[in-house]
């Protein structure tokens, strides 16, 4: 599947993480992708290792992502190739309690590739220490 920006890529990762499919969220990434996770201390570089992450999140009760749709930023690096950053919250069950964990994202997006995110970020807004 090709897009034709980068915004449509972000929004198939949200609703394919919604949908709670590994497979489907995986096939996003390029093959060469670099994952850094929101919920992982260690970075992933193997397609096996980003669908394994995403496999492991699924198993979230209530799993869902809101986007904060002001808080997104493009910024075209050619006609082709695109960042896009800003908040989005994941949502899922812990103890049985829906919890929210607002997060800052980044994703390097390549829109000629089938697979286009080559890059993507992910880090919980830290609490405020004041």
């Amino acid at each position: 599947m090709l897009f034709n920006n980068p915004e449509e890529v972000l929004f198939q990762w949200v609703s394919r993480v919604c949908c709670g499919n590994p497979e489907d969220i995986a096939a996003l990434y390029h093959e060469d992708a670099v994952l850094i996770p929101t919920f992982s201390p260690h970075t992933v570089t193997s397609p096996d290792g980003v669908k394994g992450y995403f496999e492991q999140l699924a198993t979230r009760d209530g799993l869902g992502v809101r986007l904060h749709n002001k808080a997104v930023r493009k910024q075209p690096l050619s006609e082709t190739l695109h960042t896009i950053s800003g908040i989005y919250s994941f949502e899922f069950e812990v103890d049985q309690v829906l919890l929210s964990f607002p997060s800052r994202f980044s994703f390097v997006i390549d829109i000629t590739f089938d697979r286009p995110i080559v890059h993507h970020h992910s880090s919980q807004v830290p609490r405020n220490l004041s």
